[in-house]
């Protein structure tokens, strides 16, 4: 309890109101201002999100860099030179983590869009309230993150072989993943939307960009309200996969929070900005298969290599800027091999 009331008397308890206060004053922004009437959202206003939220998610990194120590002081008996050295070298080694992260998070989260496009078009969803589906999916999924990364948070912490168990289910899940390109995305099977249907109402036109509304005096729900549930539904899958992907980066929960929250933001905006390439991704998901199993394998090898690591003069620090080198050059190489190879041919049936 002794701990708790200091953390809540801490620099970082005040930087992560003011990030959260950030985050609720630009989704409000976004609900209230921008989207106060539906309208498709351009190629130039998603490219100018684009930027903005990447431009954003650097801004923060470098301020992690510079302000770490405000966050983490010093210990008092620490000689000066030593203290400058220690918050230089802690600023640097957790703003490459949250780049690291940013980057895998940003990377798997690519995959969603092909299922968002899938359920778009599966439920004829029309273009002009599609923004404001993925709004309400995004704070859905923030809420969802947050919760799934304190019980990682706290499992690591009190059983340390959950790294192992992490590092394991991260090389299934590439393995599942090649696999799965194969199989057809049906979201009418979705068990969740099963069971709406079996217990509300539901309309099937878009007459009103609402989530539910009253008809011949009954609550109803509309499409709407089915496509943020079947949305929400697969994220679930997502999470459970890119959590452990980045606690193989870094154990620190502001660190994996914040990386994820600055990706899951620019995540609607890279949608429309890439909805009419995603087909030429062809590869992309051999890519994303090779990234979670290099990160799954580093969770299961970096504690018991650490005395090679260390003979070898690369430090914590070298194992970070390799990974975001390797996690880099994995999705170029995907990317560019795909543009190469183009689109994948459709199969006359």
């Amino acid at each position: 309890m002794t701990s708790f009331w200091s953390w809540l008397q801490s620099p970082e308890f005040y930087v992560l109101v003011g990030f959260h206060l950030f985050i609720i004053l630009v989704l409000a922004f976004d609900l209230g201002v921008l989207q106060r009437r539906a309208h498709v959202v351009s190629l130039r206003e998603a490219a100018a999100w684009s930027v903005v939220w990447i431009g954003l998610s650097l801004a923060f990194a470098a301020g992690i860099w510079r302000f770490w120590d405000a966050w983490y002081p010093v210990e008092a008996d620490k000689g000066a030179d030593r203290a400058v050295e220690f918050l230089t070298d802690k600023g640097a080694d957790r703003a490459v983590e949250f780049l690291t992260g940013y980057l895998i998070e940003k990377s798997l989260s690519v995959d969603n869009l092909f299922v968002f496009l899938v359920i778009f078009r599966y439920f004829a969803v029309p273009p002009h309230y599609q923004h404001r589906i993925l709004v309400w999916g995004i704070v859905g999924a923030l809420v969802l993150r947050a919760a799934l990364i304190l019980a990682g948070t706290i499992l690591l912490a009190s059983f340390h072989w959950m790294i192992y168990v992490f590092g394991i289910f991260l090389l299934y899940t590439a393995f599942k993943l090649l696999r799965a390109q194969e199989e057809q995305i049906d979201p009418g099977r979705n068990r969740v939307l099963r069971l709406l249907r079996r217990f509300f109402p539901v309309v099937d036109d878009y007459d009103a960009p609402h989530f539910w509304m009253r008809r011949d005096g009954r609550l109803v729900v509309t499409p709407l309200f089915v496509v943020l549930v079947v949305i929400e539904s697969t994220d679930v899958v997502f999470a459970l996969d890119s959590i452990p992907a980045i606690f193989a980066v870094t154990r620190d929960p502001f660190i994996v929070y914040t990386s994820n929250v600055f990706a899951i933001l620019g995540l609607r905006a890279l949608y429309f900005l890439l909805v009419g390439f995603l087909d030429k991704f062809r590869y992309l998901h051999v890519g994303l298969a090779g990234v979670l199993a290099f990160v799954g394998v580093k969770m299961l090898v970096e504690k018991p290599l650490a005395p090679y690591f260390q003979a070898h003069g690369i430090s914590e620090r070298g194992l970070i800027v390799i990974s975001l080198g390797v996690v880099a050059v994995i999705l170029g190489a995907a990317i560019a091999v795909s543009l190469v190879a183009g689109p994948k041919p459709v199969r006359n049936v």
